[in-house]
């Protein structure tokens, strides 16, 4: 099993939001960036005020925290996560948050990994003359 360290530095954040890449749906956004600690994924969960009083906002972080946890050992290694999370998080259940989730982080991470493939340089054949 992966371990997980929760992101608490605010140039982290900062990092993931300027560099990252995002996936929005109306119950969550996720913001992925792969990380330089191999073997181990860091986390970040974002609510702010607009959701609701603190209880509310207490609970989407419980939400989105138990959906991560299920996940965990399906995702993949060396990758920071961002979760903020929207209106409908409130009112969702975290077994309906997984299938979000992991769509989510599925293609932020396929998205990475392909850019991040070395490709194959086409040799530009050069114009000799032919004798």
């Amino acid at each position: 099993m992966q371990k997980t360290i929760v992101l608490t530095l605010n140039k982290d954040y900062r990092r993931l939001y300027y560099k990252g890449k995002s996936a929005v749906d109306p119950a969550l956004v996720t913001y992925a960036l792969r990380n330089r600690i191999p073997g181990q994924n860091r986390i970040g969960i974002t609510v702010t005020k607009k959701i609701g009083k603190a209880v509310i906002r207490n609970r989407c972080k419980r939400v989105i925290r138990a959906a991560y946890r299920l996940l965990e050992p399906q995702l993949p290694e060396g990758w920071d996560f961002i979760f903020v999370a929207r209106g409908k998080t409130a009112n969702i259940k975290s077994t309906d948050l997984i299938p979000v989730m992991k769509k989510q982080i599925e293609s932020l991470t396929k998205k990475n990994q392909d850019a991040a493939s070395p490709k194959k340089k086409q040799e530009k054949k050069s114009r000799e003359p032919q004798a």
